[in-house]
């Protein structure tokens, strides 16, 4: 070969433009004619060889690719040739293991026999049986998954690769099927996301709290809630602040990497000079010197790989020779007689060539070679077997340490001579290659936070399903195997939360001071929770509940992320990507801490450690790979360093790396070793975050819990330290001996944050801040404490509140939360514990007792924005911070006394103040000055302590010989010495919004005091003053002292008093100023609108229109109570009529103006006609006059008597929104307020001299006068005003800042009240005395008649509806005109169905189907009882037979018909087969029937006596869901409606005389009837309406707008009439008593009562005989229900039987026949002929019934050819809310969503028979009325069930036709019944959808999948 050959055959080769990039990304090498083509090295790099060298035995690509696959007879006669060339063992032929590594080694071997729990893989393997189908390639060959698809459930989507993914997945913008199926064909629609005020939207459309923007956090997931934030969030020192808002290391700027999200951190750069220790690339960059010809392109334009050959040599591999100019060639080419290099490095004498000796060969001695010889050329070269390598003697051969390289074995590795061997920690089984570990135990999952869920997927299926969502930002992640839970954290809500593995159970661990818990890790062996915070900068530690937290670590860290665990070793590992980026890892007691990485890192973003390996991984998203090293940073190496975008979070399993990849939203794997066999798991995710394999195998509980079972003898926390463990204390507490901690703190600072509250002890060195966890904290700015309560308190500027808690943070308390609007300053009085504040909004100065009671105004002249203040107990002084126009220092005595200014001068922004007791001076901090300064305590000797280097200092305090202090700018918290100002230390820094600061110690001067003697003698508060006085005493806000010094006033007595919505709220007009004060009413108030007083009594009453109620109070607060409570919509007006001790109001949503006594009672309705949103009402009992504002449509202002007569409109013209309304009695005018026209007017009493008062007022609500000044509440200005009455001048404003103002009223409490006109006797009125102009009018409760004497009235009325309406059963009295409803006070109501009422007891009966009973109660709410309290599931139709004095209902849920005594006593189920959801059930005692309705699957109307015997199906053909069901016992007709097809129908008693009264009722629900009147409740109209029952006509609406309508009946005395059989002595029954048509039965229920039963009536049969034991187990069992009864006493033996319990039987309880003797009980048998007879009439009786069915079914297939479907299903009730909502039937299973249709097919054609016989029937009524009725006919027409598919088998079906009767039955029903009326011919059936309908009991709260409103 020539040299100039090899010169240019040996080539190494760059990517030329006849290079291609593979998809992968992989790069393809093409060579020139007569070369080989190596493979593509790491670096991409490509190399070409002479084609001749190939397969030459010689590895001169340097990675074996030109050996590869060779066929080399080089192998000696006791070795096995590899298909690949390699030689191995022959003794390792067909042993199982793939030596050759291409299993030729193993091919055409013979079958080797598996055990009985191993599976037979194709390729001869034998592997566990439960490796089968685990998605993991066992066998070698897939042959172990060739595995049937898993079937998708029905609550998921199959994707089109077979996967299975939750059907809510499915079109929901996300790709979470594999190949993206699930978002294919979805509707381009998608719905806008509009985000509340509170919100704000993200880039995509996500919302999120607003507070979350800006906060340096990525809580959108694309950091658009960073973005324009750079004046919010400026970063630390080191850091550049990205446009977006994130914070990177200053050092990236301008590196050519873009490292911001939004690239900004590579803009506006200019070229920069590179460090000594960089390489400058060629578009500017700086890189590491060390990157330079590493062989990866570090620059991105590759400059630092250019020209690398002259700066230093590629490295050969092992076997390779490296040729003087650094060229590689094979090993077996040196010394072989050519020059391959091309200077001939390879031939020259250094070398050891020498010349050829004839006599070597092979055959001598084997050539001197150890192993094997062959001769090349004529050269002998050695060779050595596998597993050993040549010797530097080119002779001999040393075994290969196999185990000395990672690969080889997956965990443990033995070497052995010429070999290894492989082996597997406990949890892990070899696999069949001898090399790999399985871990045993379920299928691997991996688990994994995708920011606003957590899922979970399998790897080796790609299986994707869901296991949290809804979440905010999860971003690290852990779990607990052993205790199935699941941990996270949320750096948007900043809490680490958990649940269970099953998604169950999700609770909070840690929600106080995280800032950005990026990283958590759970000790499974000691229960322990780690995490890192880059916020604050920790490592902390808690137990699993959060509880015993410790701050681990703190200092030197700077930004702590990925964080892991070896609880076995006891060790713990984190990385920091901080400006000095590093791995470390300690013992997980915090000790031992040490740094194993701190090279090459940039982000170190995620960690791992794989316990079996013993090997740390990680990624680095700046350097974009993944490295591996040992656990101690030994043998550091990197696995994968190209294609890794963005790699965040890393976990290990087995010998597979997965990773997280932010760039590309994948999840990814290769093989941990090398790199190789890249796949990507998922893709297309939302923001994958961290992740974890979640398998058993994961956390080895092969480690030792060094804690024990006694937590190790520590009082606190147990944490494992290396072999051994240490006692630790929670943040903060000290030790007070090796296992023990203190239980409380004595001295800590404590300061606020605005949105926390922290503490740092001083009981301990470490220093570390922890935050109180309280809740709520939104600005907090100033603190104090009180040791002896252990309490701090604290204000907040935003909730405006003073708050205190337990120093632990328990026990939070709102102490003062109204009036306050900027509560800046807060000092705490511990001698006579009170608590003194500043308010910068309302310049005030307040005090109050500890707990906020008694709270008084102290100072409230020529203040301007006080700012903070301190309290001098020992002096008797107060001291505090004025920083408005004119700042200044001034003090007071403790009670407002002796006020002076000391300070005036030289300040600008004073902030924080202390008092130094010890030294008597005082200390300010001054932000403007940027001073710290003191002074005496009278100002005198001002001195400045610090005056640099003080930015914004805003709180201060002293402690012994320091003084603290809080600056802004610098976010620190510094001490000095408090004489020098010298020996300046940083406590903490880089914490924002720092505010008040207080150093909390158990040992404050106490003082003596006469305070604490019996209160210093004072009433209320006692307060400490300047000596000679030493104290005064105060009053409350608002209340006079009175001339004692020592006693408050009782109360107010003139005063304003005003609805605020949430509260009430009273000011003094006794006091020389204006201080709003909340009555403490002790109960909760939504919208408080009107409000009244009487000033008599001293209470208040109000109205509140969200609760819908009325209530009053004692003016102080006390004994509060709801007066009103029941129909209540909208109350905006509310006067209390104090003369004549009633209440009168207006309510806008039901249109009425009522009026009531005081208490509530005697309520009636006064004016319900032509009002339109009445709104303000006034009185003027005197002239007995109400006045009333009307804002509907046609604004005006009327005028009634106080009885409701003599209405009169006084204004109507020029009124927009007439809002407030007052009398001036004096003037004898009529002022009123006008937001609309924004004016305040005023006319006569009359309506005359209209004037405007006052405009422009902006919008005004309530209005008020006393004496001289109007008083109005403004909604615009928030604020009340005040003006002269007469002029409407001097306008001023009473109180400003006030939101929600609505009512206000004027009291005088010492003005008389006046006359009251009904004070003799009431009036002589028997309930409501009213006054009128010309005397009083006596007047009777809502729907009460009154009586002839015009004074007194019924006590109920006669004739009412009574219905039902979820939460509320009400009257509507059918004796008066108004129609107005009335609540009956049952209490305990929730979801009331169905009704009924007993005129014997006058009780009524309800369902209540959310607590599953049935009760009874008087129509006064007293006696409230249940009757049937178990076995009810859905009970929606009741009614009782007064006669027989029993209780029948139906129940959907069990398809029942039950009866039972009134009582609940004797229960029996009568029918409980053929039922599919019995709705509505109807009784009529004296005919002895049962109708009830059916709208199942096969809807129907059913008739039965009342015993459940005689059944028959009345209707059961064009129905849709037969809802209601009443009977008119007049006319003999049953009455229903139908909610599907709008319609009211009835039919006579037989099911004949079919007639639709009226249709297009929208949704019928139930129905009743009276007189000539047919009532229904309706859904969708909410109301109740009527129709006359002959002509369908006069259709009108009774009442309306009630929610959630169900039953109706009607109370009369003529509906309960007649008797029966069972109406006297019960019949004769000991138990039931059954009327039937002709006859009666007795009946015993299904559960023994203990009493004997009987059914023959008037036997009591004897006590039976004592049985043995085998006798009773005979009789003993279970009872059988009684079906059916017989028809008459002579029904047979057989079929009485069957409705007889084995117990009666045996007992001689089941009579046969009422005139017969009952059979002995000694067991006589029956008569022969009894048992013949009765067998030939069963017989007789079936061959007709089949006689009947065939005949109906051949006749039905030819009368039913139109054929209609149906899919709708029936109405659920059972929901939470008010609304209506329609369940319905699924679709075909792919959409399965629900749609809500209706169809119907109408024939407006007749035949005519059927004229014929709609003629016939009319003309027997002899009516006009009728016959024309008669025209407006139509009848539809439908199908019958398709193919009868539907037909139950055990159903039978009985079409309602006259067949269906027997003459006898016919005529017994004919015979005392007047003729019905004229009915049309209704022969239409429906078909039904043959989908399963849904449940639509209301107990199951499934979701539908749509919801229609109806």
């Amino acid at each position: 070969m020539q040299p100039v050959a090899l010169l240019f055959g040996f080539l190494l080769a760059t990517v030329l433009p006849d290079q291609g990039v593979t998809g992968s990304g992989s790069i393809e090498c093409s060579c020139g004619r007569n070369h080989f083509t190596c493979a593509v090295s790491a670096f991409g790099e490509c190399t070409c060889i002479p084609a001749q060298w190939q397969c030459d035995g010689d590895n001169d690509c340097g990675d074996h690719s030109d050996e590869d696959g060779c066929m080399l007879p080089t192998c000696s006669p006791l070795e096995f040739h590899c298909d690949n060339g390699k030689c191995i063992r022959r003794s390792w032929v067909c042993d199982g293991d793939n030596d050759c590594g291409d299993d030729s080694d193993e091919q055409d071997c013979p079958p080797r026999e598996c055990e009985e729990d191993e599976f037979h893989c194709q390729n001869g393997y034998c592997i566990r049986s439960l490796w089968h189908c685990d998605g993991d390639n066992d066998c070698g060959d897939n042959s172990d998954e060739q595995c049937d698809m898993r079937k998708c459930s029905d609550k998921e989507f199959r994707c089109n690769d077979g996967s299975c993914i939750a059907e809510h997945w499915y079109c929901d913008g996300d790709t979470d099927c594999k190949d993206g199926s699930d978002e294919e064909g979805c509707p381009a629609d998608v719905p806008v996301t509009n985000c509340s005020v509170e919100e704000f939207q993200c880039a995509y459309g996500r919302c999120i709290l607003d507070i979350y923007h800006c906060d340096g956090d990525d809580d959108c997931g694309d950091w658009s809630d960073e973005s324009d934030c750079a004046s919010h969030h400026p970063c630390r020192s080191g850091e550049f602040l990205c446009n977006s808002g994130l914070c990177i290391n200053a050092g990236w700027r301008c590196d050519g990497d873009f490292d911001c999200d939004d690239q900004s951190d590579e803009r506006n750069c200019t070229a920069s000079q590179c460090t000594a220790d960089q390489f400058r690339c060629k578009s500017g960059r700086c890189v590491r010197l060390s990157w330079r010809c590493d062989g990866e392109d570090d620059c991105s334009d590759n400059s630092d790989e250019e020209d690398c050959e002259k700066t230093e040599l590629p490295h050969c591999a092992p076997d390779q020779f490296t040729c003087g100019t650094g060229r590689c060639i094979g090993q077996r080419k040196v010394c072989n007689g050519d020059k391959d290099c091309q200077d001939g490095s390879d031939e020259i004498p250094h070398q050891n060539c020498r010349e050829r000796s004839e006599d070597e060969s092979c055959n001598v001695n084997n050539g001197g070679c150890a192993h094997k010889c062959q001769q090349v050329r004529g050269i002998v070269q050695c060779t050595c077997h596998t597993g050993y390598r040549l010797m530097e003697s080119g002779k001999l051969c040393q075994d290969i340490d196999e185990c000395a390289e990672d690969g080889y074995c997956s965990q443990g590795c033995t070497n052995l001579e010429g070999g290894f061997q492989c082996w597997c920690v406990q949890g892990y089984e070899l696999r069949p290659d001898k090399r790999g570990c399985k871990a045993l135990g379920p299928e691997p999952v991996l688990l994994f936070a995708n920011r606003i869920d957590i899922r979970q997927v399998l790897p080796r299926r790609s299986e994707y399903t869901l296991l949290l969502n809804n979440l905010e930002n999860a971003i690290a992640l852990d779990f607990h195997h052993r205790k199935e839970l699941v941990f996270w954290s949320d750096v948007t809500l900043d809490r680490i939360m958990k649940a269970n593995l099953n998604g169950s159970n999700v609770e909070e661990v840690v929600s106080t001071g995280l800032e950005s818990p990026g990283g958590l890790a759970i000790d499974w062996i000691h229960n322990k929770l780690y995490w890192t915070d880059s916020g604050t900068s920790r490592i902390e530690v808690s137990n699993l509940d959060g509880t015993q937290r410790k701050v681990l670590l703190w200092q030197n860290l700077e930004k702590p992320r990925a964080i892991a665990l070896h609880p076995v070793e006891g060790t713990i590992y984190w990385t920091d990507w901080g400006n000095t980026p590093r791995i470390e890892y300690a013992a997980m007691d915090g000790s031992n801490r040490k740094i194993i990485a701190d090279t090459h890192l940039f982000w170190p973003n995620g960690l791992t450690i794989d316990y079996a390996g013993q090997k740390m991984y990680w990624v680095d998203a700046k350097h974009h790979v993944i490295e591996r090293a040992d656990l101690d940073g030994q043998n550091r190496k990197a696995v994968i360093s190209q294609g890794l975008p963005h790699p965040f979070a890393i976990t290990v399993f087995e010998d597979s790396l997965y990773w997280t990849d932010w760039h590309t939203k994948s999840i990814n794997s290769a093989n941990k070793f090398t790199g190789k066999n890249q796949e990507i798991i998922r893709n297309k995710l939302h923001f994958p975050m961290d992740i974890h394999t979640l398998h058993p195998q994961r956390q080895p509980a092969a480690g030792r819990n060094r804690c024990g079972t006694n937590n190790g003898r520590c009082s606190h926390l147990c944490l494992p330290s290396g072999t051994n463990y240490t006692c630790a204390c929670p943040t903060g507490f000290k030790k007070v001996d090796a296992y023990n901690c203190a239980a409380s703190l004595d001295k800590f600072l404590l300061f606020a944050r605005r949105t926390d509250i922290r503490r740092i002890s001083f009981d301990t060195e470490e220093k570390s801040d922890v935050v109180l966890p309280l809740s709520d904290v939104r600005s907090a700015v100033a603190l104090d404490w009180d040791a002896k309560g252990e309490y701090i308190y604290w204000t907040d500027v935003t909730t405006d509140s003073i708050n205190r808690a337990k120093w632990d943070g328990t026990m939070q308390e709102a102490v003062v939360d109204t009036s306050l609007e900027s509560p800046a300053g807060l000092a705490v009085d511990w001698v006579t514990n009170k608590l003194y504040w500043t308010d910068a909004g309302t310049d005030r100065i307040e005090a109050s007792n500890l707990d906020g009671s008694m709270r008084t105004v102290l100072i409230w002249e020529n203040l301007d924005r006080p700012r903070d203040i301190v309290v001098d107990p020992i002096g008797g002084y107060m001291y505090w911070t004025d920083w408005g126009a004119n700042p200044k220092i001034e003090r007071a005595g403790l009670d407002a006394s002796e006020r002076t200014v000391i300070i005036s001068s030289n300040l600008t922004w004073p902030n924080g103040l202390a008092v130094d007791y010890e030294t008597e001076r005082l200390y300010w901090a001054d932000a403007g000055m940027k001073t710290i300064e003191y002074a005496n305590l009278n100002g005198t000797d001002r001195r400045v302590l610090i005056g640099s280097q003080l930015p914004h200092p805003f709180g201060l305090t002293l402690h012994e010989d320091e003084i603290y202090w809080t600056d802004w700018q610098s976010k620190s918290i510094q001490s000095a010495d408090k004489h020098t100002g010298l020996g300046r230390m940083m406590l903490r820094e880089n914490l924002e919004n720092l505010m008040d600061i207080h150093m909390f110690h158990r040992h404050r001067t106490p003082v003596a005091t006469m305070c604490r003697i019996n209160n210093g003698g004072c009433s209320h508060l006692c307060l400490l003053a300047p000596l000679p006085k030493a104290y005064n005493c105060a009053c409350p806000t608002g209340i006079n002292l009175l001339s004692d010094g020592k006693t408050c006033a009782p109360g107010m007595t003139s005063f304003l008093i005003f609805a605020r919505r949430t509260d009430i709220r009273m000011v003094s007009l006794d006091i020389p100023y204006f201080a709003d004060v909340v009555v403490p009413v002790n109960g909760s108030m939504k919208n408080t609108i009107a409000i009244g007083v009487d000033p008599k009594e001293g209470k208040v009453y109000w109205s509140d229109s969200t609760l819908n109620k009325i209530c009053r109070a004692n003016l102080n607060g006390s004994q509060q109570e709801d007066i009103v409570t029941t129909g209540l919509m909208t109350t905006d007006g509310l006067a209390v009529d104090a003369t004549g001790r009633k209440l009168y109001w207006t309510d806008t949503g039901t249109n009425r103006i009522e009026v009531a006594n005081l208490d509530g009672t005697m309520r009636k309705v006064l004016i319900w006609q032509n009002l339109d949103s009445p709104r303000a009402i006034a009185l003027h009992h005197e002239k007995g006059f109400m006045y009333w504002t009307d804002w509907g449509e046609h604004a005006k202002l009327e005028r009634a008597a106080m009885d409701g007569s003599d209405r009169v409109v006084l204004i109507n013209s020029n009124l927009g929104w007439p809002n407030g309304l007052a009398i001036d009695k004096v003037g004898s005018r009529l002022l009123w307020a006008d937001a609309h026209t924004e004016r305040i007017e005023a006319a006569d009493l009359n309506g005359a001299n209209r004037h405007t008062l006052i405009t422009p007022v902006q919008h005004p609500y309530g209005l008020t006068l006393l004496d001289p000044h109007i008083y109005w509440t403004d909604w615009q200005t928030r604020s009340i005003q005040r003006a002269d009455k007469n002029t409407g001048g001097d306008i001023i404003t009473v109180r400003g800042n006030l939101p929600g103002l609505m009512d206000i009223q004027a009291i005088d409490r010492i003005r008389p009240v006046g006359f009251n006109k009904c004070s003799v006797r009431n009036g002589g009125c028997s309930h409501l005395c009213l006054p009128r102009p010309s005397g009083i009018t006596c007047a009777c409760p809502t729907g009460i008649q009154m009586k002839s004497d015009g004074k007194t009235c019924d006590n109920i009325p006669e004739t009412y509806l009574l219905f039902s309406s979820r939460g509320s059963i009400r009257r509507i009295s059918l004796d008066t005109t108004d129609y107005t409803d009335v609540h009956v006070p049952v209490p305990e109501l929730h979801n009331v169905i169905s009704l009924d009422y007993d005129s014997v007891e006058m009780k009524v009966y309800y369902t209540d189907v959310y607590l599953d009973v049935i009760r009874s109660a008087n129509l006064n709410g007293s006696g409230m009882v249940t009757v049937i309290g178990q076995g009810l599931k859905t009970t929606d139709g009741l009614a009782i037979d007064w006669v027989a004095r029993n209780l029948y209902w139906t129940d959907t849920g069990r398809n029942t018909i039950e009866v039972s005594w009134l009582d609940g006593n004797c229960r029996k189920v009568l029918i409980n087969n053929s039922l599919d959801e019995p709705r509505a059930i109807a009784v009529f005692p004296r005919k002895g029937y049962l109708f009830w309705t059916d709208w199942g699957n096969l809807a129907k109307i059913e008739r039965a006596q009342l015993d459940g015997t005689d059944r028959i199906v009345l209707i059961n053909t064009d129905l849709g869901w037969p809802n209601g069901l009443t009977l008119d016992y007049d006319t003999r007709r049953i009455y229903w409606v139908d909610a599907h097809l709008d319609r009211i129908e009835s039919c006579d008693l037989n099911g004949k005389l079919r007639q639709v009264l009226i249709g297009q009722v929208t949704h019928p629900f139930a129905l009743t009837q009276h007189d000539r009147w047919i009532y229904w409740t309706d859904w969708q109209t909410k109301s109740v309406q009527r129709v006359d029952k002959y002509t369908g006509r006069n259709k009108e609406t009774i009442l309306a707008n009630v929610e959630g309508l169900m039953d109706i009946i009607v109370v009369s005395p003529q509906r309960q009439t007649g008797t029966n059989s069972c109406g006297v002595n019960n019949g004769g029954c000991t138990h039931l008593c059954f009327a039937r048509a002709t006859d009666f039965v007795c009946a015993c229920p299904d559960e023994p009562d203990g009493r004997l039963c009987s059914v023959v009536p008037g036997y009591m049969p004897p006590y039976p005989e004592t049985t043995s034991s085998n006798e009773k187990a005979d009789t003993g069992g279970a009872h059988k229900p009684l079906d059916s009864f017989p028809e008459n006493p002579t029904d047979s033996v057989e079929n009485t039987s069957e409705n007889c319990s084995q117990k009666d039987a045996t007992q001689g309880l089941c009579d046969r026949n009422v005139n017969q003797v009952l059979p002995a009980i000694n067991g006589e048998g029956l008569h022969i002929s009894y048992i013949v007879g009765a067998i030939l009439s069963i017989l007789a009786i079936l061959i007709l019934i089949a006689a009947v069915i065939i005949y109906r079914h051949k006749k039905a297939k030819f009368n039913d050819p139109v054929v209609s479907n149906l899919t709708y299903s029936n109405p659920s009730y059972r929901t939470s809310t008010q609304e209506v909502k329609i369940e319905t039937v699924q679709k075909p299973a792919i959409y399965n969503q629900l749609r809500y249709k209706k169809e119907t097919a109408t024939d407006n054609s007749y035949t005519k028979g059927k004229i014929k016989i709609v003629e016939g029937i009319c003309l027997l009524s002899n009516d006009d009325m009728y016959w024309d009725d008669l025209k407006q006919i139509k009848v539809t027409r439908g199908g019958i069930l398709r193919d009868h598919a539907c037909m139950k088998a055990e159903t039978l079906s009985i079409q309602g036709s006259t067949d269906s009767l027997g003459d006898t039955e016919t005529e017994q029903l004919l015979q005392d019944e007047p003729l019905s009326e004229c009915s049309s011919v209704n022969t239409s059936t429906q078909e039904r959808s043959g989908l399963p309908l849904p449940d639509t009991g209301w107990k199951h709260n499934r979701k539908p999948s749509t919801e229609s409103e109806v």
